[in-house]
């Protein structure tokens, strides 16, 4: 909530482990707002939530950022390390193990790019280096906001086919977009928002 008006109003959603679910809706329906609360980054003012066993209500949901891992439009990383080097920052930040950082790099096509600093990668490669964090994190709950913004058809099945290898390894996973998912070989739940409600769900 900001200035007395409500980010999110009259939310009900309950999501299934081990799951994809897509968030569709304008600019402004409460996507990016939805993955905040997820996430532990805003609290709740009125209602109930809890995610991962966490009550969003409370100051516990700092708690969540070991389990849960955002990635937002463009990546929290710092431009002048190498590829190699932002990674192994931010493992070592939260003790995780840096043995499957040559597989990860690899899996996300950035070995090549490994020695390059962050502020030469393209929007694409940069969205890529965010996966190779989450996966060298392994969160229960991945929370991803526009990851298919301005990605060529190539980016787009790439993403596709991670996305569909982190959910059979058992992680629950939302992501925003402006529009449902094309991919054939997803079938996630999609919900759409507007003004900060879920208006429409399928799957």
């Amino acid at each position: 909530m900001v200035s007395g008006f409500p980010l999110l109003s009259g939310v009900d959603l309950e999501l299934r482990a081990a799951s994809l679910t897509v968030l569709v809706g304008a600019n402004g329906a409460g996507k990016t707002s939805l993955l905040r609360l997820l996430a532990g980054l805003i609290g709740l003012r009125a209602g109930e939530g809890t995610v991962l066993g966490i009550d969003l209500a409370t100051g516990e949901r700092r708690q969540l950022r070991r389990h849960v891992g955002w990635l937002g439009h463009d990546g929290s990383f710092y431009d002048d390390l190498s590829v190699k080097e932002n990674l192994t920052f931010a493992a070592r930040a939260l003790e995780r193990p840096l043995t499957d950082l040559d597989a990860v790099l690899e899996r996300v096509g950035l070995t090549a790019r490994g020695e390059t600093p962050a502020k030469q990668l393209s929007a694409g490669q940069r969205r890529r280096l965010g996966l190779a964090w989450l996966l060298l994190r392994r969160p229960q709950l991945w929370l991803l906001d526009e990851p298919y913004a301005s990605l060529d058809d190539e980016g787009r099945d790439f993403f596709d086919a991670l996305l569909g290898e982190v959910v059979a390894r058992g992680a629950t996973v939302v992501v925003s977009a402006h529009d449902p998912l094309r991919s054939a070989l997803l079938r996630p739940t999609t919900l759409t928002m507007a003004g900060g409600r879920i208006v429409g769900a399928s799957s």
